[in-house]
């Protein structure tokens, strides 16, 4: 078994291979002796690093740490966790250590645990000892802040503004313009050989700018999306602010990002009498006690930013995968056109457009949704950080360790979900037991926009599925994860009008 760290160093021919993966690029030097002297300085330092995680990781003698593997120093085991299939990476330590095992991902020490009443435990009931959080890295892009970060009254007053704005009674007029995105897209496909990933990504980014800013166009909105699209790219990387790495480069967008946001909500400010300009700007510039707390510019960047993050890269990934399922059970994709042909003869009847109403009659897509939000497990966990020495389940979890409820294993264990590798949307017609289907969370940090996440699936699937047809291009059938899985080389499809 693994030690807290290794006694070792990197073996020399893992070095160059490991730097490239972190850095972004490789080394281009020989080492001369002043490169051998900051490397000296380097190492001492990371022997620094490794003293104050041995004091960090002290803990009585009579309540013992979870058992685990730590991993590499400061790398710990993020690369296993991001390259390997995460079903294995999670179900090979289950099955050694048990439900409750510590690991060291994203520059953090942390707990995961894999049973649905420990889970309830850290989200729900003994939430109060576990706040949400990320690993510094991911805190940084998105903002200190979003309310991810933060419990609380903070958290209670943007809870509300932000459930202001994904509540049904809100969304529900949103139908028409996601339908006009989703027109807007699929002519483009028509007789293309596409990457479902990336135009998955298109459609959800759009939608999401629509739910942060409101309809209306700004000077400023096409200057937000290219910065955060430069933005994502470092969300997943090693937090070293060095230049040229991933990381380093994230952060200059997010400062550039930061400022035109700035701008944008000074503008909204002063043209207050037209109104806030919608979206979820619109609702936090307008909160009725801005003028007893007004909310900072700051407050406020920071939880656009996060609303963009929260819903871009997850629902474009459920919907990659959406496409695949339904691409691969041909029966299936048959029975759900049939419900949307259903719906659709009714909308010409009545002379009029998709509405809300309809997307409430559409029973076998929504189970279709749910079963791929189970089998896909986009979101494999979500983090918590404990707020004080915690006594969990027989177990020591210090103060400041990360603890992380692993939906993905849950949702894939066949004691709750009978043949968890089989898809299976009819396993939904009964609901399923308490805690073990959390796609998008549990408690008082669930994700306040997963009924629009839904919506934009179920106006997409009307109009695809209704005319169109795709085929899977070239034969490879595996899954990449970076980090979020998704079918290999994002699923190339062609896509072709529907023969009726």
């Amino acid at each position: 078994m693994q030690l807290l760290f290794p006694s070792l160093p990197l073996p020399p021919h893992t070095f160059l291979p490991t730097f490239t993966a972190f850095y972004g690029c490789h080394l281009p030097f020989l080492i001369t002796p002043i490169v051998l002297f900051y490397l000296m300085v380097v190492l001492v330092v990371v022997m620094l690093l490794l003293l104050l995680s041995v004091h960090q990781w002290r803990h009585p003698k009579d309540k013992p740490l979870p058992p685990g593997s730590m991993g590499w120093p400061y790398i710990g085991e993020t690369l296993k966790l991001y390259k390997e299939n995460p079903n294995s990476f999670f179900a090979n330590r289950q099955k050694r250590y048990g439900d409750i095992f510590k690991s060291h991902i994203l520059g953090c020490p942390c707990v995961m645990i894999s049973s649905p009443d420990a889970a309830k435990i850290v989200l729900v009931t003994k939430a109060h000892l576990f706040k949400p959080t990320y690993p510094p890295s991911k805190e940084k892009m998105i903002g200190p802040e979003a309310i991810f970060f933060h419990q609380g009254p903070y958290h209670s007053r943007l809870k509300k503004l932000v459930q202001a704005s994904f509540l049904p009674s809100a969304i529900r007029g949103s139908v028409s313009e996601i339908e006009q995105i989703v027109l807007k897209f699929l002519p483009a496909w028509e007789n293309t050989t596409l990457n479902t990933l990336q135009e998955m990504k298109r459609y959800a980014f759009d939608v999401a700018m629509i739910s942060a800013f409101g309809h209306k166009q700004d000077k400023e909105i096409n200057g937000i999306k290219q910065l955060y699209q430069c933005l994502e790219k470092g969300y997943n990387s090693m937090p070293l602010d060095l230049p040229g790495t991933p990381f380093n480069k994230a952060m200059k967008a997010r400062k550039l990002l930061n400022e035109t946001l700035r701008r944008l909500i000074k503008e909204r400010r002063e043209n207050e009498k037209q109104g806030g300009g919608g979206g979820l700007l619109g609702v936090l510039l307008g909160d009725q006690n801005q003028k007893v707390d007004q909310l900072s510019d700051s407050q406020i960047a920071d939880n656009v930013i996060g609303v963009i993050f929260a819903a871009h890269d997850t629902t474009a990934s459920v919907l990659t995968w959406l496409l695949k399922y339904l691409h691969d059970n041909g029966n299936l994709l048959e029975a759900v056109t049939r419900e949307q042909e259903g719906v659709r003869r009714e909308i010409i009847e009545a002379n009029r457009r998709l509405m809300w109403d309809d997307t409430r009659h559409m029973p076998l897509t929504t189970r279709v949704i749910q079963e791929t939000l189970r089998t896909a497990s986009i979101l494999s966990f979500t983090f918590r950080e404990a707020v004080e020495d915690v006594e969990f389940e027989g177990y020591y979890i210090p103060k400041g360790w990360k603890v992380l409820p692993l939906f993905r294993t849950i949702h894939h264990c066949a004691d709750f979900f009978p043949k968890p590798e089989k898809f299976d949307p009819s396993r939904f017609e009964v609901p399923p037991k308490p805690n073990t289907f959390m796609p998008f969370g549990n408690g008082v940090h669930s994700c306040p926009g997963s009924e629009l996440a839904k919506l934009e699936m179920l106006v997409l699937l009307h109009h695809l599925t209704t005319k169109y047809r795709w085929q899977v291009v070239g034969d490879e059938d595996g899954i990449q994860y970076g980090p979020f899985p998704v079918p290999k080389k994002g699923l190339p499809v062609r896509v072709t009008p529907r023969n009726i």
